[in-house]
């Protein structure tokens, strides 16, 4: 195989204090609705991605971990509280959306069903709306400044500009 050839993942946290990189194939997506994943990411399920054959490196900065059951542990974020990871015996599993680049990271299985909120499924129903069509907020939003990490590495974070 050549080298040019090995898949090839970045991500990390909102506020860019921890980082990854992936190298090698990423494993099973899915999305977990069970209590303690509605609990571990704060909304309606978990979306993680199997990295069992990939080779996972922290690359800047690394999770903190919370003990959430005898066999899992979850990382996230220290200063940001993003969550990052799931750690079982069988492997780590990572946030989808803390990737760099989620949308090619589909899930393809739900678990935990049995704790699925009863309403999950009928959200594609609700009424769509650019985040400018608030009327009300275009004023407050025309002036916002993000301070998220840029979805990509960098050099060093945040940039000395930043105020």
């Amino acid at each position: 195989m050549n080298r040019n050839d090995i898949s090839r993942y970045s991500g990390g946290c909102q506020c860019g204090a921890v980082r990854f990189s992936v190298e090698g194939e990423l494993g099973d997506a899915s999305v977990c609705h069970c209590r303690m994943c509605q609990k571990a990411f704060g909304n309606f399920y978990a979306p993680l991605v199997s990295v069992r054959q990939a080779k996972l490196v922290w690359t800047r900065g690394e999770p903190k971990y919370f003990q959430s059951s005898n066999f899992v542990k979850r990382g996230f974020c220290g200063d940001c509280g993003t969550p990052l990871c799931y750690e079982a015996p069988d492997g780590v599993g990572l946030a989808i959306a803390a990737f760099d680049k989620p949308e090619g990271i589909a899930p393809k299985i739900q678990w935990g069903i049995e704790a699925k909120l009863p309403y999950v499924d009928h959200v594609p129903e609700l009424p769509g709306e650019d985040t400018m069509a608030d009327q009300d907020a275009v004023s407050f939003l025309a002036h916002l400044v993000s301070y998220q990490h840029p979805d990509h590495d960098t050099a060093e974070w945040p940039p000395k500009e930043r105020g």
